[in-house]
């Protein structure tokens, strides 16, 4: 790969990616419902978060978080502030979690992002069902909740792959 930093405006482009997908992904509600499969979709924005912020990556900034959930319960019809604070509780949860884990693992980062996705589908499932009195069917947050935790791995890799290509 060419070396990115000579590159000036490339280069900050290419550090500044992670943020412009996560806000394509979130104007564009991508949890592959177009392919019209009834129980099949994934968060991608929350594999997103969770990865960067547990690298600490310098460039993915909180307030951007914050307004990329504004911008998703916009998209989605959600009342405003549900999904923003879904997504600072991931980026709160994970820095706590990189700040005391001596050995990163990848499965222990595996499972500890399965029990924050449980924890944060089950807190929207109870704000929405209970304060906003919205009709949710619980099946469709497990089946989200099952494909982000098996799919986190597989963007891992392509995530991992992307810093390497900045770091050099």
């Amino acid at each position: 790969m060419t070396n990115l930093k000579n590159r000036g405006t490339i280069f900050k482009f290419y550090s500044w990616l992670p943020l412009l997908v996560l806000f394509i992904s979130v104007m564009n509600e991508f949890d592959l419902n177009y392919l019209n499969l009834k129980y099949f979709s994934f968060n991608f924005p929350y594999i997103l978060i969770f990865f960067f912020t547990l690298k600490d990556f310098k460039n993915f900034d909180y307030i951007l978080v914050f307004l990329a959930g504004l911008v998703n319960d916009t998209v989605v019809g959600l009342p405003l502030g549900i999904s923003s604070l879904s997504y600072l509780l991931i980026c709160i949860s994970t820095s706590y979690f990189r700040n005391i884990t001596i050995r990163p693992n990848p499965i222990k980062d595996w499972f500890y992002f399965l029990f924050i996705i449980s924890l944060i589908n089950s807190i929207n499932y109870s704000l929405l069902t209970l304060f906003f009195s919205l009709n949710l069917v619980l099946m469709n947050y497990i089946v989200n909740t099952f494909f982000t935790f098996l799919f986190y791995i597989i963007f891992v890799s392509f995530f991992k792959y992307y810093l390497k290509g900045l770091n050099d």
